[in-house]
């Protein structure tokens, strides 16, 4: 199973990036927080072998020469190990940080993947740049800006999709699914698979022709401390007090009410959202009770972990992404991997 985990930061990207792939992790992502989500994975370049993948990079606000200019440099930087993974993120930020449209996501994203296969199919085979769409045209490509064909071809187009509509759409057109890290076996196998399968079917499309990235929250203890998850010493607790405020965040949020929904928690979210906007943020980290925080969470020691993982993802894919709050420790990390292979260092 191939095992990638966040990188969180640029400083020590390089570093950091070794350490992770030291301890089994095939490869790193990033996400679009108070870091820019493609610096972190130019320097990850430097470590030879490691998979490197934007999970995601928010798509509505940018555009799509610019994105394809970006992702073309990662996959040369990377000789052919890099993965472009795109969301929409939501209307709030969108609209009010961002300071761009939200107006029919689904539509957008499809048609941001179509421009930018229509921009690496121009660099790579010769052709002729005539991309007219609803949200984008391209139809100029001059010479001077032509980066010319990628050794290790154009990189794979992944987006990270909740919702059925996206999700479905997601496979008709890209070449992976990033699946939400709030979400639950429940959720995946009853309402995501079949998505997937739709938009498979309706693009004539085999399961071959794609790939399903399960995203799991993990959560190795909690600590006090702020030292975060993995760490150890005497401020460690098991209360994975960090993970509560991570789910506490997720679940404040409209468009993951449906995960709840499938359990029968979709009441939890309008009072975590309206707590939210009143900055209750430690309180709301109480609602998540141990029953939510274990199903949504893969949380425990890093056999309760891998166990965790298996369960949900068996049979579904054989690459995954390991997300927690804050940086993963090297060790921990390690004895994930190792439960997961069933081998012992």
């Amino acid at each position: 199973m191939k095992i990638m985990t966040a990188l969180f930061d640029p400083v020590g990207a390089v570093d950091r990036a070794r350490a992770l792939q030291e301890a089994g992790a095939s490869g790193v992502f990033t996400f679009e927080g108070p870091h820019d989500v493609f610096t972190p994975l130019a320097l990850a370049t430097a470590v030879d072998g490691l998979d490197i993948m934007s999970n995601v990079a928010i798509a509505l606000p940018r555009n799509p020469i610019q994105l394809a200019h970006q992702a073309n440099d990662l996959q040369l930087l990377s000789e052919g190990r890099f993965i472009l993974g795109l969301g929409t993120q939501v209307r709030a930020q969108i609209e009010k940080r961002y300071g761009t449209e939200f107006d029919r996501p689904v539509e957008r994203m499809k048609e941001m993947v179509g421009a930018l296969r229509a921009i690496f199919a121009t660099w790579n085979d010769g052709e002729r740049l005539d991309f007219r769409g609803q949200y984008h045209r391209h139809t100029l490509m001059t010479p001077t800006f032509v980066p010319g064909p990628n050794p290790y071809g154009p990189p794979p187009i992944y987006l990270g999709a909740l919702g059925p509509r996206l999700t479905r759409a997601t496979a008709e057109v890209a070449d992976g699914l990033l699946v939400m890290p709030f979400g639950s076996k429940r959720f995946l196998h009853g309402t995501t698979l079949p998505a997937v399968r739709d938009g498979l079917a309706a693009a004539g499309r085999s399961e071959d022709d794609f790939e399903v990235v399960p995203e799991i929250i993990v959560s190795v203890g909690s600590d006090a401390s702020g030292a975060g998850s993995g760490a150890s010493g005497p401020n460690v607790t098991d209360d994975h007090a960090s993970t509560r405020m991570l789910l506490a965040f997720y679940g404040s949020t409209p468009a993951y009410r449906p995960v709840l929904d499938a359990h029968g928690w979709g009441d939890l979210q309008p009072e975590l959202n309206t707590m939210s906007k009143q900055g209750r943020w430690q309180e709301m980290a109480g609602l998540i009770d141990d029953e939510i925080l274990h199903t949504i969470a893969a949380c425990g020691t890093p056999a309760e972990i891998a166990a965790h993982i298996r369960d949900r993802v068996d049979g579904v894919s054989d690459r995954i992404c390991l997300y927690q709050p804050g940086p993963i420790g090297v060790e921990p990390l390690a004895e994930i991997v190792d439960s997961l292979s069933g081998e012992a260092r």
